[in-house]
């Protein structure tokens, strides 16, 4: 009786403390979840900022755009150009486009990115920060693969995105000398070109310069890029003098022409969408424009050659739309569809007239008319800029342009672009007497008869079969 006793004492006392062990259990319980969410809200606290620090989607974009700016020159405007000088000077063209691709991208290396982007001459007392950025970057001084800039890619990718513009821009003024040039003189030329015009212009306007300060508008380079090499083709046609020639000078091959024109639309996507760094709804803008703008050019420069000349030429599209990629550059990132619908039409007119009228009535030779398109096509969108730039696209506190109010804007899109003129104009000038007196610039009549795949290359395009 005892034992039964003892027995029911014992099971009840059990019975009694299992609401306590489950009451310790769940104590656990807790303590063990607490701490589990404690952890989970440290490390959700912590990956933002990791990934605030390098955005990869923006970087994955930069370098896609770098690749598609690089394809404009070769091989876009190689086989651009290439098509349209006669069959005896079309591996000269192909080959200028390749050197100047590899000199200048190591001039850029070395100094040119440091005069544009760096500060060693605005951050202290020198006066020179408007005009030069520095020595501080030569050779990417400073530069880390953990090196962020805007957009919040690494800069070293900044900096070939860069490469790429500050390439293509004396590529361009091949087509004012084609056919008549010492490869020697050309080569110089080029370099110093790019160390003493492009890349004081692209300081003033992208580097902090004092036409940046000035509160220019040049989303992608109207500026930088076609006006500072269109005005320095023109230079170089007028200072080369024509060509010598006993027949019409007619492209060799359109279908270089053609393909030329459809890796430079391309190619410009990057060109225009890549340059706010970042994958974005500017950027998607841009690339809407850039389209529009092209098609809307092209088709005009058609329809006027139709109704002139009585036939759709292939060429004159093809110029069109390269004349519409140059005028909507400096407005990628500032114009909506409207504002690209009339820089399109205005450029694809206008640039007409200047090749088919004006360029024979003055008789200078822009071979292939680098001056026609680029110089007066960027000249019309650097001004319709300060028309058409519209805060739908700039933000509330953005630029705009007269349409909606702000004469301001197309007043300083004007002073500058003159002076952007008028510096590429003189500096060109001066560089041409400077490297005619050293090596001599123009070829002899032997040579320029040859062809110059042949006198200054010892090569052919075409076999004698072909």
């Amino acid at each position: 009786m005892k034992i039964k006793l003892v027995e029911y004492i014992t099971i009840l006392g059990l019975f009694l403390s299992i609401p306590g062990m489950a009451s310790a259990q769940e104590g656990v319980t807790e303590e063990v979840v607490e701490t589990v969410t404690v952890a989970t809200v440290d490390v959700e606290t912590v990956e933002p900022v990791i990934a605030a620090a390098l955005d990869t989607g923006n970087t994955a974009w930069i370098i896609v755009a770098t690749i598609l700016v690089m394809l404009m020159t070769i091989p876009g405007l190689a086989f651009f150009y290439g098509g349209l000088v006669r069959r005896k000077n079309v591996l000269s063209i192909m080959m200028q486009c390749l050197i100047i691709t590899a000199v200048i991208s190591i001039e850029w290396i070395v100094l040119g990115y440091s005069w544009v982007f760096g500060t060693g001459f605005m951050d202290g007392e020198c006066s020179l920060g408007g005009f030069i950025g520095g020595f501080d970057k030569v050779f990417l001084n400073g530069l880390t693969l953990n090196t962020l800039t805007s957009g919040n890619i690494p800069e070293i990718i900044f900096v070939l995105f860069q490469c790429m513009f500050a390439v293509i821009t004396p590529a361009l003024i091949i087509g004012a000398f084609a056919e008549r040039i010492k490869f020697s003189g050309f080569l110089l030329f080029t370099v110093l070109w790019a160390i003493l015009v492009y890349n004081p212009m692209a300081h003033w306007v992208w580097g902090g310069g004092w036409m940046q300060t000035l509160g220019v508008i040049d989303f992608a380079g109207g500026t930088v890029v076609h006006i500072n090499a269109g005005i320095s083709a023109l230079v170089m046609a007028i200072l080369l003098g024509r060509r010598k020639s006993d027949r019409p000078i007619i492209p060799h091959n359109v279908s270089f022409v053609v393909i030329g024109t459809a890796l430079l639309w391309l190619g410009w996507f990057g060109f225009n969408a890549g340059s706010g760094l970042a994958a974005d709804g500017l950027a998607a803008n841009a690339f809407l424009v850039t389209h529009l703008a092209t098609a809307v050019a092209a088709v005009s420069w058609t329809v006027l050659d139709w109704i002139i000349n009585k036939k759709p030429n292939v060429v004159g599209f093809c110029t069109g739309a390269v004349a519409g990629l140059v005028a909507i550059t400096p407005a990628a990132g500032t114009v909506d569809a409207k504002g690209a619908v009339f820089i399109g039409l205005v450029s694809g007119l206008v640039c007409f007239l200047m090749v088919a009228y004006v360029k024979p009535k003055l008789k200078y030779d822009d071979s292939l008319d680098a001056f026609g398109v680029h110089g007066v096509g960027g000249f019309i969108g650097a001004i319709l800029t300060g028309v058409f730039a519209t805060q739908f696209i700039t933000g509330a506190e953005g630029q705009q342009g007269a349409l909606y109010g702000d004469w301001h804007q197309l007043g300083v899109q004007f002073v500058v672009n003159i002076a952007a003129i008028a510096y590429s104009f003189v500096s060109t000038f001066i560089l041409f007497k400077l490297v005619d007196w050293a090596v001599g610039l123009r070829v002899t009549p032997i040579e320029e008869s040859v062809g110059l795949d042949i006198s200054q290359h010892g090569e052919i395009a075409y076999s004698e079969d072909e």
